[in-house]
């Protein structure tokens, strides 16, 4: 039988009105451990479900055959499937190669790769599953550790049985770069969670590792040229030459390619820390603390600079094996520049015009530093000027509008914009943002241009203990965007699929389920705390600064805002939910008022308890046990609103007008640095109570 789209054949339930009333938080974690079909993420291109007899029943062995002796990193693979289903069961299943053609897994591998992934690597992969077997079939290597990654994820739970069900698929990427950006300048971030993050990374199919190694607070490499660079800018955290050398070569045993970055002219400090006679204005400098785009920046008129640059970038490339190298390039403001009159001089007797002329000079500088070295020079919007080389690569956050522009001017680029995981939107934002909309009218040979994307985890308000719960499980839904077809863009099939995903994701060894943690905090407690923190989310965009500005690196992340998730579950529920009731013509007899009820109630109680917890009086305390009240004060409102429904009453207004005092207070952002998402859907039942007649607000599908 032929295959077809994915978009008309795959067979997921949906998340619709039916399935809202009975879906609570709980129900979302039994759908994580027994989903009616395999929950597979990205989608792929081409899937049938049910196509043959004979799913494989998973039992204390999975036995499974290679076409090539020597293919060490798929062995690997098939072990850590092996790792993961052992976790996900709770009993142990135990991986052996044999050679059999009977083998419960048949891999076959047409061209066996290179040990380090390159872009444009041929990943496709065909997955048959029937009669007991399941045939994995891939031109590359590459190819088939995606196929891999596909079969761990399609692991089921049939009652006592845990079975790989029939299928058949063939998939391949939609666009070839598919990252995920780590900044580990900002707040350091060690081995560990670059290790389980790249195993993360593998499981969806993402395959670059963009690494952010400099910034103003912090230069987290060693240098073996320049040694002060380390010694000064890193406060004793950065990664050796021999541990970057493990991150390449771990990320290339799962197929995935590791692209340093170190940023200049701007965002320089940790630099010029060490070396201020590079800076445009004289030091001393030190490290910043805060956050923000600062003035240091270095000299592109210096000699000198060019000759370290040549030197480290030298010693990087080395230790760095993929053809492309990011310089960052963003945010010079421009204000040591302007006020240096040698370097003003230097614009006008070279002429350069401008600031903007004078960055391009660098960057040629920079460029030729490494082709010399084989690298192609990969950098943010800001480097897009005339007289760029048109090799180099451009990694736009300004968005498609953007980096449409560079389409069209012949430079390849890959797309940020959309995907900023730190800003903390829900994952339907960012599954619905493209690197090539709909509405492009780029022609074929510029979308070409167009790589595909990642994800930026940028670090000010992530340690190790709280960074997996703000990468996953929404960079899964980023993850589908760059792999699965154009087409697949339905967010409540995304959203049904997604906590199969996250159970998934923490099989394969992320932490996000493990936070956060409450030491010493009695059960009861524990569990009201983190309710608390799943009725709010962290606030949008780059408010958080402005809320909490004493905030500095060394400030401990251990607040309401880092324990609760960028995509709350049971608000989302709760909004989908009233959607579903609204919709349904507002009856006050509908089963989805008790949803909404027992929800409010789990709310109200929580907030009750938490704002207990919250007993001290110094500032933070103070409004955290008000943001608690605030809590219960806006389930109260949302319980009498369901109560007066229920009861086919009207609200009256002198009790609706506090109400709605209620809801205007807890909608402004407070120094707590999180917001409530439901209060959209607590609008809207107020006004469904105090006006039957007149219809509430629609609500989007997310929030």
């Amino acid at each position: 039988m032929p295959l077809k789209n994915s978009s008309t054949v795959y067979l997921f339930k949906q998340l619709g009105a039916g399935i809202a009333v009975g879906m609570a938080v709980a129900a979302i974690a039994r759908a994580a451990d027994h989903p009616s079909s395999p929950a597979l993420m990205p989608l792929p291109s081409q899937l049938q479900l049910g196509t043959a007899q004979g799913e494989i029943v998973v039992q204390e062995t999975l036995s499974f055959s290679l076409s090539s002796k020597d293919e060490p990193r798929v062995e690997a693979a098939v072990a850590r499937l092996g790792q993961a289903w052992t976790r996900h069961l709770g009993r142990s299943v135990r991986v052996a190669l044999t050679n059999a053609m009977r083998a419960q897994l048949l891999i076959t591998i047409a061209h066996p790769t290179d040990a380090l992934p390159a872009l444009g690597d041929n990943e496709s992969y065909q997955l048959k599953v029937s009669q007991g077997q399941a045939v994995l079939t891939a031109e590359t290597t590459v190819g088939a550790l995606r196929g891999l990654a596909t079969l761990q994820q399609a692991l089921m739970l049939q009652g006592d049985r845990a079975v790989v069900p029939a299928m058949a698929i063939e998939d391949s990427p939609r666009f070839p770069w598919r990252g995920l950006m780590i900044d580990v300048s900002r707040h350091w971030q060690p081995m560990a969670v670059i290790k389980r993050n790249l195993d993360g990374m593998a499981l969806v199919k993402l395959n670059v590792l963009h690494l952010h190694l400099t910034d103003d607070q912090g230069f987290r490499v060693e240098s073996r040229t320049h040694p002060e660079l380390t010694a000064k800018g890193s406060d004793g955290n950065y990664f050796t030459q021999e541990q970057l050398s493990e991150i390449v070569a771990y990320a290339a045993e799962r197929g995935i390619r590791v692209v340093p970055e170190f940023d200049v002219p701007g965002h320089a400090t940790s630099w010029v820390v060490s070396h201020p006679e590079l800076a445009s204005q004289p030091g001393p400098y030190r490290i910043e603390r805060h956050w923000g785009v600062f003035n240091p920046v270095l000299d592109p008129t210096n000699e000198k600079t060019y000759a370290l640059l040549s030197d480290f970038f030298g010693e990087m490339c080395a230790l760095f094996p993929d053809a492309f190298f990011h310089i960052g390039g963003d945010e010079n403001n421009g204000v040591q520049w302007n006020a240096n009159p040698r370097i003003q001089a230097f614009i006008r007797e070279h002429g350069l015009k401008d600031n903007a002329g004078l960055h391009n000079y660098f960057n040629q500088r920079v460029s030729e530093i490494l082709r010399r070295q084989g690298k192609r020079l990969l950098g943010w919007d800001e480097i897009l000027n005339p007289g760029l080389p048109p090799e180099s690569v451009i990694d736009s956050w300004r968005g498609p509008d953007a980096l449409a522009e560079a389409a069209r001017r012949g430079y390849a680029g890959i797309l940020a914009n959309g995907y900023y995981i730190d800003l903390n939107f829900p994952a339907r934002d960012h599954y619905l943002s493209d690197p090539l909309p709909a509405d492009s009218t780029l022609n074929a040979e510029q979308r070409a241009h167009v790589l595909g994307g990642e994800a930026p985890m940028w670090a000010e308000w992530v340690n190790p203990d709280n960074i997996d719960t703000r990468i996953w499980p929404r960079t899964a839904a980023i993850a589908e965007r760059f792999w699965s077809p154009a087409a697949v863009r339905d967010v409540a099939d995304m959203y049904a699929r997604l906590p199969a995903i996250d159970r998934a994701l923490q099989d394969a060894g992320l932490r996000q389920g493990d936070w956060p943690v409450f030491p010493g905090v009695a059960a009861p407690m524990a569990k009201a705390l983190a309710l608390l923190a799943n009725a709010v989310e962290p606030v949008k965009k780059y408010q958080r600064g402005g809320l909490q500005p004493d905030h500095v690196q060394s400030t401990p992340l251990n607040q309401l805002a880092d324990w609760s998730r960028p995509n709350s579950t049971s608000a989302r529920i709760f909004n989908e939910t009233f959607q579903a009731w609204l919709e349904n013509g507002s009856s006050n007899h509908d089963a989805r008022l008790d949803v909404m009820e027992k929800q409010l109630r789990v709310w109200q109680e929580a907030g009750s308890r938490s704002a207990d917890f919250f007993s001290g009086t110094d500032r933070v305390s103070v409004a955290q046990r008000q943001t608690a009240a605030a809590l219960r004060a806006i389930s109260d409102v949302g319980l009498e609103c369901v109560k007066a429904i229920r009861d086919r009453r009207l609200v009256a207004q002198e009790t609706a007008q506090p109400a709605r005092a209620i809801l205007d207070q807890a909608a402004i952002p407070t120094s707590t640095a999180v917001e409530f998402p439901f209060l959209p859907s607590l609008r809207g039942l107020l006004s469904a109570a105090t006006a039957r007649e007149s219809s509430a607000p629609i609500l989007p599908q997310d929030h």
